[in-house]
């Protein structure tokens, strides 16, 4: 069954650059701050989580910083059949995915500056109801990835910091759907994919502050080749079928787009700030799938599959008002275009051009410890008929995301 293959390689797509809710696969749960402003505040340095927004801007944070994170995501899927008018739901899991991140200094206003980010933004499962129209594309798929990003940062100027990071990738995937033939007694074979995937690159940034009112940043992410060497296939089927369905390895690649993101941050005084970040997403990386299987037969073949992404841009906007010292509130939004074109929508990445909102809160125990949480919403809808498996419909995806953090800093 080479759909099944075809599947399996586009869901490693949606495990290694996607939380499930962020524009195409882009990531963007990373920073609480940055979450209660719209995403955005690669120009606004707040805490260690600037090592992965932009590397460039921690050199203007002049103390030592430890900050972790989480951001619970609830989402939920529906599909109307556009036949049928038959409404299927998911019923998955709350996904728990969090952030590490570490800065230090030799000495304190240090113009060198080293970090290390460890990022689990991915770690999350979907999971449709039983007997659903596109079980044969999908009943349930569980992923976890890690990024591991040992950074630098230097102040070469008074107003200006550069700063890079190298990134490890790792993730793992467990896709369950069934398969169209039956037992005697009527059963569908299921099919289990699993398997570990690396890649590694880079992220890089600057950042430039003319002004006590305007600093401007600029970062880049490169795109990752992530590999997966050992797939492993399991297949559930008659016995008079097991010879078409060998039970073995696979191999794939998978390009993940490179990201720029271009952000000022307006401070007309020190209670209130503005933020806007304008992104670039080299989804047009991403044209085809292919795929290696160690054992071939009749219905399972090596195979290359056009996907045919697009590049896009997203944008992203934000204010931070300060009623007091210890206290911060946040609130903003977005607009993304979506990179799937049609014909390539699927149950694992219903996505669609979006607009979200988001609402953030800080609070400052002392000066050296502090708490952050925000909130995200977004709802999606999306109608296409996949040329692969040809199940056609509407997809409404609904998501919400608190999320919460603590940062230490002497």
């Amino acid at each position: 069954m080479k759909r099944i293959y075809l599947a399996a390689l586009y869901l490693l797509s949606f495990v290694f650059n996607n939380n499930g809710f962020s524009q195409g696969f882009q990531v963007n749960f990373l920073s609480q701050r940055q979450q209660g402003m719209g995403l955005a505040g690669s120009a606004a340095p707040y805490d260690a989580s600037a090592l992965f927004c932009n590397p460039g801007s921690t050199v203007f944070l002049d103390e030592n910083n430890l900050v972790a994170g989480v951001t619970p995501v609830f989402g939920n899927v529906m599909f109307v059949d556009s036949s049928t008018q038959t409404a299927y739901r998911s019923n998955s899991p709350v996904g728990t995915p969090f952030s590490v991140y570490g800065m230090f200094q030799l000495k304190p206003a240090a113009k060198l500056k080293f970090g290390l980010s460890i990022n689990t933004p991915f770690g999350s499962t979907i999971q449709y109801e039983d007997n659903w129209i596109g079980r044969f594309a999908l009943t349930r798929l569980e992923l976890k990835a890690i990024f591991i990003q040992p950074t630098f940062a230097y102040r070469i100027a008074d107003h200006i910091g550069i700063g890079g990071g190298f990134v490890i990738s790792k993730g793992k995937v467990n896709l369950q759907k069934d398969i169209p033939v039956q037992d005697s007694s009527g059963t569908y074979g299921h099919a289990e994919l699993a398997g570990k995937a690396i890649g590694f690159g880079y992220n890089l940034g600057i950042y430039f502050n003319p002004s006590k009112q305007l600093s401007i940043g600029l970062s880049y992410r490169s795109k990752i080749n992530m590999n997966l060497p050992n797939g492993e296939a399991t297949f559930t089927v008659p016995n008079g079928l097991a010879a078409n369905f060998p039970n073995g390895g696979f191999t794939g690649s998978l390009p993940l787009p490179s990201v720029t993101t271009l952000g000022f941050a307006y401070h007309p005084c020190s209670a209130f700030t503005v933020v806007l970040d304008i992104n670039r997403v080299g989804w047009k990386a991403y044209d085809t799938l292919a795929f290696d299987y160690a054992t071939n037969t009749s219905s399972l073949s090596d195979t290359k599959s056009p996907r045919l992404y697009k590049s896009i841009f997203a944008f992203r906007s934000g204010v931070e008002i300060k009623p007091c010292k210890s206290l911060a509130l946040r609130i903003g939004g977005g607009y993304g275009f979506c990179p799937v074109p049609s014909g390539y929508v699927t149950p694992e990445t219903p996505d669609g051009n979006r607009i979200y909102g988001t609402l953030g809160i800080g609070y400052s125990f002392c000066e050296k410890f502090c708490v952050d949480a925000s909130f995200y919403y977004t709802k999606i809808t999306r109608s296409d008929t996949n040329l692969e498996t040809n199940l056609s419909g509407t997809y409404t995806t609904i998501a919400l995301a608190p999320g919460l953090s603590i940062s230490y800093k002497w």
